[in-house]
């Protein structure tokens, strides 16, 4: 009996093991592998740094420079494949959370290896514009990083198992319910309903999006106006009030997700660019480098 327990509470270990590696993220990967060997590497640069005696000092141009500029550049161009890699289905080692760790920790070492390839000789030049590109893409990274992190899960908890769809059925279903329930107000009533039917769940632009504020908001508008109205039918009214209260509430769900998704996507819109300029500055590095220097 004790066996038969033992074997029981072994595989019960062993399958929470399993649930654990499936659902670990990609910056825990591997009981965070590629941090320690990212850490590693960023400590052989600055240690190799402190030990050999560059003349007259340190610099992009020496050997040492270039042995760092030569391992930063092909980082560089490693590190843009992610978006390539991200269409190809794989396990293990190269499967794409394990891609994706490496991607963010090789990224930041890239922090180290550019500014030590430097020498710490910057200026205004192409050469610290290459520079200053990385660093703007590896910041660019980081605010992708801490949104990936955050923000899923808020967009979980918002949606409460509900899909966008079924989100937008139950304002319509609403809609629906709205304009049997007004029928009997009257005009002055009517209009901010109808204006209410109408209107848009997806208007207000990118900055309304963003920021999830809409204050032209015609659902907002009609239950302000109903509630101050002094009309007949306050019981038609009232029913009017409450589904105009629930639709703002169903509203305010997609708008959390709207702004959700946005913000998981918007950084990208500032990531991408900042790369492919960074490529382009860091081919005008190098080709004045071995050209023309």
């Amino acid at each position: 009996m004790a066996t038969l327990f033992k074997r029981r509470r072994s595989k019960a270990t062993q399958t929470e093991r399993v649930r654990e590696s499936r659902h670990e993220g990609f910056l825990r990967y591997a009981d965070f592998r590629w941090a320690k060997i990212s850490g590693g590497l960023c400590l052989l640069v600055i240690v190799s740094y402190s030990l050999i005696d560059v003349q007259p000092r340190p610099n992009g141009g020496s050997w040492y420079g270039y042995t760092l500029g030569t391992i930063g550049a092909l980082l560089i161009l490693w590190l843009t494949a992610l978006g390539y890699r991200k269409r190809r289905m794989t396990r293990d080692y190269w499967s794409l959370k394990a891609w994706t760790s490496a991607h963010v920790y090789l990224g930041l070492s890239l922090i180290v290896i550019g500014t030590w390839h430097t020498g710490f000789q910057l200026g205004w030049n192409v050469h610290t514009l290459a520079w200053a590109l990385m660093m703007l893409v590896i910041l660019s990274g980081m605010f992708g990083v801490i949104v990936y992190a955050t923000l899923p899960a808020a967009l979980s908890n918002n949606r409460e198992q509900m899909t966008q769809m079924q989100m937008l059925e139950a304002i319509r279903a609403f809609d629906r319910q709205l304009h049997a329930a007004a029928q009997p107000l009257g005009p002055a009533d009517t209009a901010p309903v109808l204006a209410a039917l109408d209107e848009d769940p997806f208007a207000g632009g990118i900055r309304a999006r963003l920021t999830g504020r809409y204050p032209h908001c015609a659902t907002a508008a009609a239950h302000r106006a109903l509630a101050a109205s002094q009309g007949s039918e306050p019981e038609a009214r009232a029913k009017v009030i409450a589904l105009l209260t629930q639709k703002e509430a169903a509203l305010a769900r997609l708008r959390r997700h709207l702004r959700l998704r946005a913000l998981l996507e918007i950084w990208l819109y500032v990531h991408v660019p900042l790369t492919f300029a960074l490529i382009a500055a860091l081919s005008a590095h190098i080709i004045s480098v071995f050209f023309y220097w």
